[in-house]
């Protein structure tokens, strides 16, 4: 296996790449717009260009002749793609259908990063089956980028997931279960939502079952999540209890409170069934995964 990842800087992208370089070596190239800030991985596996530039990509792709993807790169943030509207469709939707054309004429399993945020959160948690129907920009851009890139009928597996934590060696890299513990350890005040509820995703899971996907070249859409529905709110304070932090610093408040109340769904989760019967997927207990965090915190080596 020789595997390209885009994205490689962010949550993602860092697990993927230090999982993979214990996996395959050497055969490994990373690809984002940034300079390389993974301290674990080569200058020689690692290309720093804007992925819009696609010449640019065709050019490193045909240097490194990957057998597999991990399409990770894209705008996530729900503000920015509202914001940036032309630059969400352009990397969100046009840049995936190229990478899928490009895997399609060369014969290269693509594995592509969706979200639960295709769903509107009415009637979760959800099978992959279910009916989408995203109630903002960035869900429906990653929905049409899961259609046309299985329009392009390359070989691809298309994972969705859901509010991805965990810890990567670049400190710039936040998510909600470092934001609560680094706000608290200073003693600062937090409002977190309490009527979203949301089946959190490790990152160590999610690239673990990104390696599952690529080398069983599996084909199709897959729900990849943890296995336990929380609100918003229960997250936060189980990582105040966990590190026995001041839960009275934490205020809830609600979706209206907070400009969420149509522009986020409201309850998502996923059934995971055919994730685990199909990849043999196996998620992580929630509490069971702040303790290897834990652990991962007192020894990683910091990107400065």
């Amino acid at each position: 296996m020789r595997i390209l990842i885009t994205g490689a800087n962010g949550l993602l992208g860092q697990k993927l790449a230090d999982m993979l370089q214990a996996y395959v070596g050497g055969s490994v190239l990373c690809m984002s717009k940034s300079s390389n800030r993974n301290p674990s991985l080569k200058q020689a596996n690692f290309l720093s260009f804007d992925l819009t530039d696609f010449s640019r990509f065709m050019e490193g792709a045909q240097a490194f002749q990957p057998t597999h993807i991990i399409h990770t790169a894209a705008i996530t943030s729900v503000e920015a793609c509202e914001q940036e509207p032309e630059q969400c469709e352009r990397i969100n939707v046009l840049l995936s259908e190229q990478i899928a054309q490009y895997c399609k004429e060369n014969n290269i399993h693509l594995t592509f990063l969706s979200t639960d945020f295709v769903f509107d959160g009415t009637a979760g948690p959800y099978a992959e089956g279910d009916a989408t129907n995203p109630c903002n920009r960035y869900g429906k851009s990653k929905l049409d980028a899961e259609r046309r890139i299985l329009q392009t009928g390359c070989r691809t597996a298309i994972l969705r997931t859901i509010l991805v934590y965990g810890v990567i060696a670049d400190r710039k890299r936040s998510n909600i279960v470092l934001w609560v513990k680094n706000a608290l350890t200073k003693g600062e005040n937090i409002s977190v939502v309490s009527d979203q509820w949301r089946m959190p995703t490790w990152v160590d899971d999610l690239a673990r079952a990104c390696i599952l996907a690529s080398e069983r070249e599996a084909e199709g859409i897959f729900h990849i999540s943890g296995n336990e529905l929380f609100s918003i709110l229960e997250i936060a304070q189980q990582v105040a209890s966990f590190w026995k932090l001041d839960t009275s610093l934490i205020s809830p408040v609600t979706a209206r409170d907070i400009g969420q109340e149509f522009n986020r769904p409201k309850k998502t989760g996923f059934s995971i069934k055919k994730a685990q019967d199909l990849l043999g997927y196996r998620p992580t207990p929630f509490l069971d995964s702040l303790k290897e965090i834990e652990q991962q915190l007192a020894t990683i080596k910091y990107h400065e």
